[in-house]
């Protein structure tokens, strides 16, 4: 729970940069702004003090003169791709997108659907944006993408897109995910827009790899394990190198598109206005750091997380061996083991003691609190049991709901509702819990405690069923776990 990133000088820096960069190229900025814009968790795990939503405010200290244009690939509607982390499509993570900012007050203008080939799963999402009054605009694939730079640049080319219509000098062009053609809709918007004599600038916004750390700084390398799945590589920029004498961080996919985007901006301006990847960001993070000690622990932490989560998604098969591998490599480098994950040792000392699933959570103030199975509860129900007594000073002896509350709750489930599973989820001890704290206090002070498990760590020896996952996650608790099957995680 200690401080690492000084978020107040984030917010003032970061926004004071990108107006620089707006004056730099006169009308109107292009910016892309890569990751998640209000909910960052992972930017608040590895750099502690940073807000999830820190951008989002940063952004409001500029709404003003910004406005946010939406992207999504044609093909990931037709396919109904899955934000993971949220569990919702992209198009429907769109929608939220676009509710969410304009409940801060934010103006977004336009969704642009990218490589639109007729699909029409995009046809039927255009009709529904357009509905909410939503200006929607198409942008085409484009032959020799993207190392036909002539085609590229021309009327057959950028040309063939729709122009989308901005107002503001700020445009923030965000998506629901990677490969929804952020930089494609900056650099058509810049073909257009010189070509109607108007002076706009393209710049890239994102928090990871941060540029003026270290390549091998867990930081860094927390980012390489967040993208494992998309085969990610920090990397030293050599054109900044070569250009400046100066040492700085890129990622791989950057390096490598530069020469092609630098001979895009020759072709649009007549000259390329940046020397290198790293010239093209906007990111002030690294200048915030204020506990280096504690963002390197925090992101050996994430590390780990990663690497539990790439074994679970390699059971499911969703991940390939070898995204576990890279995880694993990312660890040795990082200079730390699963065991630095101090709940991960507890909960499987404890499994092995019972002979049968458990879980441990780490409290605040670094207290470690166990669950094990047992025939009314499971151990993600009793270890939260367990840390809200801890938390609250009650005595492991009281039962906060009684086994005779227990018992019809069990029969309800296996009797009338088809469970094969008896013990109770976590969200259906909640509820009892909070039934029984109409009339019992020890239960009222139990439930009290709960916003204090927001930041916890919590492990489990078994893969945890949904129902115990979204409640963990809906405490704020970070969760891990073996990618193992346990009897009630089929």
């Amino acid at each position: 729970m200690k401080i690492g990133f000084d978020n107040q000088k984030y917010l003032t820096m970061q926004s004071s940069h990108i107006r620089e960069r707006i004056n730099k190229f006169g009308d109107k900025l292009y910016l892309e702004f890569g990751g998640k814009l209000f909910d960052d968790y992972h930017a608040s795990r590895v750099l502690p003090g940073f807000a999830p939503d820190s951008k989002l405010q940063m952004l409001m200290q500029l709404k003003d003169q910004a406005e946010i244009l939406i992207s999504i690939n044609a093909a990931d509607i037709e396919t109904n791709k899955i934000r993971h982390d949220l569990g919702i499509p992209y198009d429907q993570d769109v929608l939220r997108l676009i509710r969410a900012y304009k409940e801060k007050g934010l103006y977004v203008s336009s969704v642009v659907i990218t490589r639109y080939t007729g699909q029409r799963s995009a046809d039927l999402f255009r009709k529904k944006l357009e509905h909410l009054g939503i200006h929607v605009y198409l942008h085409y694939p484009i032959e020799g993408y993207p190392n036909n730079v002539k085609h590229i640049v021309s009327d057959e080319g950028y040309g063939k897109n729709d122009y989308v219509e901005t107002t503001r000098p700020l445009v923030i062009v965000t998506a629901p995910g990677p490969g929804s053609g952020k930089m494609a809709t900056c650099l058509s918007q810049l073909y257009h827009e010189n070509k109607r004599g108007i002076k706009a600038g393209y710049a890239k916004f994102e928090t990871f790899p941060i540029w003026n750390l270290p390549l091998k700084h867990p930081v860094n390398l927390a980012y390489e394990a967040a993208t494992a799945d998309l085969n990610d590589v920090n990397m030293i920029d050599p054109f900044h190198l070569d250009a400046y004498g100066v040492t700085t961080v890129n990622y791989n996919r950057d390096i490598e598109i530069y020469p092609v985007l630098s001979a895009i901006f020759e072709e649009i301006y007549g000259y390329c206005p940046y020397q290198s990847p790293t010239d093209m960001g906007v990111n002030m993070a690294g200048n915030c750091i204020v506990d280096d000690v504690v963002c390197m622990e925090a992101s050996k932490q994430e590390i780990i997380r990663r690497y539990y989560q790439s074994t679970n998604r390699f059971v499911r098969d969703e991940a390939t061996k070898e995204e576990v591998y890279k995880t694993e490599m990312l660890m040795k480098q990082a200079k730390t083991t699963i065991s630095d994950r101090l709940v991960v040792p507890a909960a499987n000392e404890k499994a092995e003691l019972t002979k049968a699933p458990a879980a441990a959570i780490e409290l605040p103030d670094g207290t470690i609190v166990t669950g094990k199975t047992s025939a009314l509860l499971g151990p993600s129900s009793a270890v939260l049991l367990n840390a809200v007594k801890t938390l609250g000073n009650i005595d492991d002896s009281i039962h906060l709901i009684s086994p005779d509350f227990i018992e019809p709750i069990q029969q309800l489930k296996t009797g009338y509702l088809g469970s094969h599973n008896p013990r109770l989820h976590t969200d259906e001890v909640l509820i009892a819990l909070s039934m029984c704290a109409v009339s019992d206090k020890n239960a009222k002070t139990a439930l009290e405690q709960l916003p204090k498990l927001k930041g916890c760590q919590l492990h489990s020896t078994v893969i945890l069923t949904d129902v115990d996952m979204k409640t963990f996650k809906k405490l704020g608790i970070d969760v891990t776990n073996e990618a193992v099957y346990g009897q009630s995680s089929r």
